[in-house]
């Protein structure tokens, strides 16, 4: 198969429809759901009107995520996805934090299917690492990322403003400053930059070249190029267009700091950038001010949200449309 069958295998609409007694196809739906760098750090556990999502420690990310907390929003992302799906095929799941797996678990009933438009949305959202308008978002675009991005004690913030956005790129340099001089986060984050076609294909995760802006080259040369133009000072320069391009920036953080709450927050955000896509905008982690941890406390007290901890940043507007990522087959991530 090659890449792109690959892609529009993957991101498609299960045909035939979605049935409530197919839990593999809900399934699929959750994997195509964010997660930190692509790792897909999940495992799914399917039981009688019941499906455990778990965390797959072995997918951690100890140098930018040395808590699990982008894992375990990640695993919110992909919650949010199944129970969209799930209402889609005809059933309604409930879902607990499960303390004893530090995983989710979702029960079902049989209930009237619902098509929303968040469910149509799943295999249209990505992560869209361009520059975007810069377009300001009107208050019929606001007022449902608004309300998406709320949960069970999670809250978004949303800033507009020049100012704001010039708070966020101030921090953000601040976090490629600290990343980029720690070689630890450095040898991570390349071992999971799928430089070309081959690569992607071969292992189904991780960050494609070409869905971040480069083109796709055999790993020797994409190796070679990093150690050329790896550096804050360029980061710092893309990212700061990046920000200033969008037209929102989306600050999701918790009343705790706690795995419950991690999990919530991702399927916030998940609900949300559903949202955003099924309004026709395209969305973007730029996670440095929470994923260094001397600067998390100081970012929430600059943008007024106290003590309470910020989980994820994301960048929102107009943009287009950027080559996919790949997923694992669903049967690898079955347990």
């Amino acid at each position: 198969m090659n890449y792109s069958d690959a892609v529009s295998e993957t991101w498609c609409h299960s045909a035939p429809d979605v049935s409530p007694c197919d839990y593999k196809k809900l399934v699929r739906y959750a994997t195509l759901a964010a997660s930190s760098h692509n790792t897909q750090p999940w495992i799914f556990k399917l039981e009688y009107n019941r499906i455990r999502v778990l965390p797959d420690l072995s997918r951690r990310c100890p140098a930018v995520d040395p808590d699990d907390h982008h894992l375990y929003a990640s695993l919110g992302c992909a919650t949010e996805n199944l129970l969209i799906a799930a209402q889609a095929a005809g059933l309604k799941g409930h879902c607990r934090f499960d303390a004893s797996t530090t995983g989710v678990q979702v029960d079902f009933e049989e209930a009237a299917a619902v098509k929303s438009a968040l469910f149509d949305a799943i295999p249209v959202r990505q992560c869209s690492r361009s520059e975007y308008d810069g377009a300001p978002l009107t208050a019929k675009e606001l007022e449902p990322l608004q309300d998406a991005g709320h949960g069970d004690g999670v809250s978004v913030l949303l800033m507009t403003s020049t100012e704001q956005k010039d708070l966020v790129t101030d921090y953000v340099s601040r976090g490629n400053e600290a990343q980029f001089a720690d070689p630890a986060w450095a040898h991570e984050i390349q071992s999971w930059i799928r430089f070309s076609r081959k690569e992607a294909l071969r292992s189904g995760d991780g960050l494609y070249g070409p869905a971040m802006g480069n083109p796709a080259v055999p790993r020797w040369l994409g190796s070679l190029a990093m150690k050329c133009t790896f550096s804050a000072k360029n980061q710092n320069k893309k990212d700061k267009q990046h920000i200033q391009s969008s037209s929102a920036i989306a600050v999701f953080y918790s009343e705790a700091n706690n795995i419950p709450h991690w999990i919530e927050a991702g399927r916030c955000y998940q609900r949300l950038a559903l949202r955003a896509t099924a309004l026709g905008l395209r969305t973007a982690f730029i996670n440095q001010p929470v994923e260094v941890a001397t600067l998390r406390p100081e970012f929430a007290y600059a943008i007024g949200i106290g003590d309470r901890r910020p989980d994820l940043v994301v960048r929102i507007g107009h943009g287009p449309e950027m080559p996919r990522s790949l997923r694992r087959p669903v049967e690898n991530v079955i347990g």
